[in-house]
């Protein structure tokens, strides 16, 4: 029907956006709606019958499965790399301002398919042809592929694009709780048994959390 997911760094702050399809097609796109918590962006372009690519299952996948990494980098139109799944759940990868200031929402999918500027937008595949994320960031000392790749999960991207299409915002619940990482010093400090699990270390006042009888020192 014309929507088209890509990046919100991809479109933010332009006054016009253009989205050209595999064919040389060129259109003019209507933002939908964005989330720069997950740096998702929802666009649009008036058109019927297009060919989509169908959704995956990102709770699935596997580390080392194959991956297949879709996009434009360096202007290098339709370029796909090839890798495997290094890490799942990475978080701590974007910085807060790209967030528009606000607190990122991650879970990235880590891959070492070759990624660069211009493939921030594009598909992540599986084997079987089906989304699996959005590629969105790398880590890097120089600005260039180092072997390390992160992509949104697809069943994150289903709901905030399903969300931007019904309500042009994100609707989301908020637990209410600030939580650790347990790793050996932090369990030695708490004087706690066990590596597992997250430790919550502060509650909004009201909030879901606290009315449900959680407190701080819990370990959920």
């Amino acid at each position: 029907d014309g929507y088209v997911v890509t990046n919100n760094h991809v479109v933010n702050g332009a006054d016009e956006i253009d989205v050209m399809l595999n064919d040389k097609r060129s259109y003019k796109a209507e933002v939908i709606g964005t989330d720069p918590s997950t740096d998702i962006a929802l666009v649009k372009i008036k058109e019927k019958n297009l060919p989509f690519i169908g959704y995956g299952n990102s709770d699935n996948i596997k580390i080392g499965e194959w991956v297949l990494a879709v996009g434009n980098p360096f202007n290098l139109n339709s370029t796909v790399t090839a890798g495997i799944i290094s890490a799942k759940g990475r978080g701590n990868i974007i910085e807060g301002n790209r967030a528009g200031g606000q607190f990122p929402i991650e879970s990235f999918i880590q891959t070492d398919a070759a990624i660069n500027p211009g493939n921030s937008g594009g598909a992540l595949v599986n084997t079987d042809g089906e989304l699996v994320g959005i590629n969105t960031a790398i880590m890097s000392s120089n600005g260039a592929y180092q072997g390390y790749a992160f992509a949104i999960p697809v069943n994150i991207v289903k709901k905030v694009v399903s969300d931007l299409i019904e309500y042009g915002t994100v609707q989301r619940a908020y637990i209410g709780v600030s939580i650790n990482d347990i790793d050996s010093k932090f369990a030695e400090q708490k004087n706690i048994k066990q590596l597992k699990g997250a430790y919550i270390n502060g509650l909004t006042t009201n909030g879901a959390a606290e009315n449900a009888g959680i407190k701080i020192g819990d370990i959920i």
